[in-house]
């Protein structure tokens, strides 16, 4: 399992392209019937994907964690972005359409991934944080999803929060998740941009068109840098840095954060006319 070490702010200010993406982005992880996972020190967090076409995968254990099976001293959350799919939980079975979330507690020793046609697979993308508490087991369909309307097409950023995993749905340890839906014409996410100095925080950009980009812009707020990312792509963003996107067209995207709370309001924004 590939490692993503923690950076520091000022040694950040030096860095070239090739560097941020090195250092920050996770590229090249949905591959056919392959389960991948990068390991982040950033709350150490794990984030991953699953692609099951014509095979059942499994969530195997990592040499690095040292554990003896993957949820041994861990949570995780799962969000299905594509076709249909079957997460089995320790002999139970969940069925995930298209952005239903299941989130499976420390404790469960057996996962596994499957598609209900590999004509549409299921693309499931994981993640998981260190758990010292045991929560169940639980699916939440996207209906069930708690829902906030925010931004307007004024300014080209009117988008749909989901939330799944969170203080006030289902419980976790200290994993929080959920995905934003872009509605037709807005391209802009997490505008006015903010930090969280408690909480690192991940983004799953997906539904982007081949042909088309993501701007994903991260450092501190009078100090900002870009990389230029696809779809299936994901993107860590330390504590100190600001993590904000635009399109050049609609998408998705999922959020996840790990650390100190629970409640998805904690953060420190920065007005647009600040930032540099």
């Amino acid at each position: 399992m590939k490692i993503l070490h923690s950076v520091h702010p000022e040694d950040f200010k030096k860095y070239d392209t090739a560097l941020i993406r090195e250092r920050f982005l996770i590229a090249d992880t949905v591959q056919k019937d392959a389960v991948n996972c990068v390991y982040t020190h950033y709350d150490r967090m794990i984030v991953g994907t699953a692609n099951p076409i014509t095979e059942e995968l499994i969530l195997e254990n990592y040499r690095n964690l040292r554990a003896e099976y993957f949820l041994e001293r861990r949570e995780i959350g799962i969000i299905n972005v594509a076709g249909q799919g079957v997460i089995t939980a320790d002999s139970q079975n969940y069925e995930l359409n298209k952005f239903d979330c299941l989130y499976i507690g420390k404790g469960v020793k057996d996962v596994t991934f499957s598609s209900k046609n590999s004509e549409d697979p299921a693309v499931f993308y994981l993640l998981s944080a260190p758990a010292h508490t045991t929560h169940p087991t639980v699916l939440m369909t996207i209906d069930k999803a708690a829902k906030v309307d925010a931004g307007s097409s004024d300014t080209a950023n009117l988008r749909t929060i989901n939330k799944y995993i969170h203080a006030d749905g289902i419980l976790s340890c200290q994993l929080v998740m959920g995905l934003t839906i872009l509605h037709p014409g807005s391209v802009w996410n997490t505008m006015p941009a903010h930090t969280h100095d408690r909480r690192m925080e991940a983004y799953f950009y997906f539904d982007l068109p081949k042909d088309q980009k993501i701007v994903h812009y991260m450092g501190e707020g009078d100090e900002t840098r870009h990389i230029m990312m696809n779809n299936y792509e994901a993107v860590v963003s330390p504590p100190w840095s600001i993590h904000s996107g635009s399109g050049t067209t609609n998408y998705n995207f999922i959020w996840g954060m790990a650390g100190e709370n629970l409640d998805y309001s904690d953060m420190d924004p920065i007005a647009i006319t600040d930032l540099r």
